[in-house]
């Protein structure tokens, strides 16, 4: 485990530090890893990763896909005319949000529960190995970067990831701090999530158990 017993005290001063923020979507994992300073802390964001590296092709594919089936795009495409890309980062997961999609009529932008769940899979994986990426990230920014410590700005749904052995090796390679929401911010952050999405990985099972009752209502 990451420094047993080590006391808030003697962390504070240790030459070198590395903490993985663990918490909801929307609780302010980032708003505070953006405020320690840039200078000192090197800001590994597991949702930039994600995009950025892990689902970065199947993200494109999509927004191509939707391209094509403008006429006036698809000629452009075909003929390597023009080239898309996303603009993913710390502060802007859109892309990667939308890739995940909602469960809803085709013609509506929606997905079939087969192709949500696949999408959802591949964010699982991405997930997993963002995590595990973590240790070569924590001696990159070290000794490439020069940065004494660092920080792992996990995504909202790590917890659910049930991987054995990636919670275990964020605990041996930094401490991991929980932020709690109050009562009112969770309020909030639901609202939020409501009104813009967060990507999120969802279980299986836990799909299996509310999608009938969610697509009743639709």
């Amino acid at each position: 485990m990451y420094r047993d017993n080590l006391k808030g005290a003697a962390f504070w001063k240790s030459p070198r530090k590395a903490i993985t923020l663990l918490g909801m979507s929307g609780v302010g994992k980032t708003t505070l890893a953006s405020r320690l300073p840039r200078q000192t802390w090197f800001h590994y964001s597991g949702d930039y990763r994600i995009g950025t590296r892990y689902l970065d092709e199947p993200i494109l594919d999509n927004v191509k896909r939707e391209a094509m089936r403008v006429p006036f795009l698809a000629e452009l495409l075909r003929t390597d005319s023009i080239y898309l890309c996303h603009n993913i980062s710390v502060h802007n997961l859109k892309p990667i949000a939308s890739f995940l999609g909602m469960i809803g009529n085709r013609e509506l932008g929606g997905l079939s529960v087969d192709e949500f769940k696949r999408r959802q899979s591949l964010h699982r994986e991405a997930e997993i190995n963002a995590m595990l990426d973590v240790r070569a990230f924590i001696a990159k920014g070290h000794d490439t970067y020069g940065y004494p410590h660092f920080l792992n700005d996990a995504g909202g749904s790590l917890c659910e990831l049930d991987e054995p052995g990636v919670l275990e090796q964020l605990a041996e390679d930094t401490l991991i701090v929980y932020l709690k929401p109050s009562d009112a911010m969770l309020s909030q952050i639901i609202e939020r999530s409501l009104q813009e999405p967060k990507p999120m990985y969802y279980q299986n099972n836990f799909l299996d158990h509310v999608l009938p009752q969610y697509l009743e209502e639709q």
